[in-house]
């Protein structure tokens, strides 16, 4: 179904591309960032932060072990987290940089990346509400050496459909895209890979903002 929107800089409708979009136009989000410094001055270095934030957890996520379960789920639910917000990050205050990298992807591994990001949303808005992280993650089956192995090598449920009568028609439709996604390319899959992958995309878009204006805004 179409999901149109305002466009914030020119009041526009149009119908957005991805999740996050904001204006009808390249111009338009140029035009809106010239007008907003504030904004992209606080985009800036929230980048700065969430970017470390995020690195620090996924060099916590392999060294997490199964036998102490409230801290492998916590550093799994950080991982979560973090991803999502740099993610939103990068595409809300530097979408020429996110978009270049996106662009140089084949077309089958910009779907693994996209279906990834978007699959994690949908673990994260899941576990913001009812549902508990533990119901997405099969953990270690039991046997010898079950509880000194790394949380890297769980692996994430396949779920049922959610139940999405709560949301409008916009909700529903941008819920379903994630719950799609999530049994695309994270069920079955491991944790390991999954924010590995995730990661490493969001890393290298970083990486190709422009880190002196960057700075610059931080300072």
């Amino acid at each position: 179904m179409d999901d149109e929107r305002v466009c914030e800089q020119c009041g526009a409708g149009f119908v957005p591309r991805r999740e996050h979009a904001r204006f009808c136009s390249v111009s338009c989000r140029v035009a809106w960032n010239r007008g907003h410094m504030g904004d992209t001055a606080a985009g800036a270095t929230a980048l700065l932060w969430s970017i470390t934030a995020m690195s620090d957890t996924a060099e916590r996520l392999p060294r997490a072990r199964s036998w102490d379960r409230p801290r492998a789920f916590a550093v799994i639910g950080e991982s979560v987290w973090w991803v999502t917000i740099v993610d939103a990050t990068l595409v809300r205050h530097h979408q020429n940089a996110y978009d270049g990298v996106i662009a140089r992807l084949t077309p089958a591994r910009r779907r693994v990346i996209d279906d990834i990001l978007a699959g994690l949303r949908f673990v994260r808005n899941r576990i913001g509400d009812e549902a508990d992280l533990a119901e997405f993650i099969e953990t270690s089956p039991p046997g010898p050496g079950a509880d000194r192995g790394r949380i890297t090598g769980w692996t994430w449920r396949p779920m049922p459909e959610p139940v999405l009568t709560s949301l409008g028609p916009r909700g529903q439709a941008w819920e379903m895209r994630r719950y799609r996604a999530y049994q695309a390319q994270l069920a079955g899959h491991t944790t390991g890979e999954t924010f590995g992958q995730a990661v490493a995309f969001l890393q290298l878009a970083a990486a190709s903002t422009s880190i002196a204006d960057i700075s610059e805004h931080a300072s």
